[in-house]
């Protein structure tokens, strides 16, 4: 889903099992846990991506340091005819989680499918997809998070895992609503099966509701706001400054989990809160290819051009 990557792409040739322990998701005293601190903020900015659509990039490759292992963010925007025609991935994951609308996504395998307002799809590129997403309606909105694969898996066969909205669990309590894509909160847990363990949290806050997350020690997190009312998003401690809808809030490190409250007394605070365990390897990424050195892209392109190795529809299959 970037024209970054399908440019790029052209040029060449035409079990979680849930190993984080003890999270849960409180509206409680801020005393009675300790935050952690937010080190930077990035505001989305709009930028033109895929075929006349409109994202909004959250973590780009300056953010993938300290957020390994996720790789990209974009909150995107697309009407019809605009769209991500076909591109090819390989080496990662992709989330795709629509808030308005649908998507239509097909690939050179046969899968084809629509999701909707609500709805999941967790695509495993692995060895090498190729695919479109096109819009549904008139009006289409959602995230698209990619996440690192370690260098053992980066080369397994495609897969995919799709969640219709009636299938994510969610849970309600003082204020504050989750819908718990991967990982658990407030005691439920998401069926998502991630390679790369991660926490994928929907979290609507009512006006003056709080909540703590815990997050494991060794993880990295951050939060994407979707909603807010002026000074009503507070991260890390009560008393800090607010966020505005449209950023990136990074967290430090710490050993307890991340607090925010909505500070608004009349509008909902809406955020997601990613988090995931580090790999700890190069990443080498070349538009929609990311591996761990650079002979590795290589061969990549090399696949890719040729039709091989997991590309070997790349030279005759289009979508319709």
């Amino acid at each position: 889903m970037r024209a970054a990557a399908i440019n790029r792409a052209n040029s060449l040739g035409g079990l979680f099992s849930f190993r984080f322990t003890n999270i849960r998701s409180m509206s409680s005293s801020s005393q009675d846990f300790v935050s952690r601190p937010v080190i930077k903020k990035v505001f989305a900015k709009l930028q033109k991506e895929g075929d006349g659509a409109v994202v909004r990039r959250g973590i780009s490759r300056s953010e993938q340091k300290l957020l390994d292992p996720f790789l990209m963010l974009d909150e995107f925007s697309v009407s019809p005819p605009a769209g991500f025609p076909d591109h090819p991935h390989r080496g990662f994951e992709t989330v795709t989680y629509v808030l308005e609308g649908g998507i239509t996504h097909q690939d050179f395998k046969g899968h084809k499918g629509t999701i909707y307002a609500g709805d999941v799809q967790w695509m495993t590129a692995g060895r090498g997809i190729i695919h479109s997403e096109m819009p549904e309606e008139e009006i289409n909105k959602g995230l698209q998070l990619w996440i690192n694969l370690s260098s053992n898996e980066k080369m397994i066969e495609p897969n995919y895992q799709e969640l219709s909205h009636s299938d994510i669990p969610r849970a309600e309590a003082n204020g504050v609503e989750v819908k718990v894509i991967a990982g658990e909160s407030m005691g439920i847990q998401s069926p998502v099966y991630t390679r790369t363990p991660t926490m994928f949290l929907d979290f609507t806050l009512q006006p003056g509701a709080h909540i703590h997350q815990n997050v494991p020690e060794s993880w990295n997190a951050f939060a994407y706001v979707l909603e807010s009312g002026e000074g009503g998003c507070v991260f890390g401690s009560s008393n800090a400054s607010p966020v505005s809808a449209h950023n990136v809030v990074v967290f430090g490190p710490g050993n307890d989990g991340v607090s925010a409250w909505n500070k608004s007394s009349s509008k909902i605070l809406r955020f997601v809160l990613i988090a995931g365990e580090p790999i700890g390897e190069p990443v080498v990424q070349y538009g929609p290819f990311v591996m761990n050195t650079q002979a590795e892209i290589d061969m990549t392109i090399e696949d890719y051009h040729y039709g091989k190795n997991g590309f070997e529809m790349a030279k005759h299959w289009r979508s319709q």
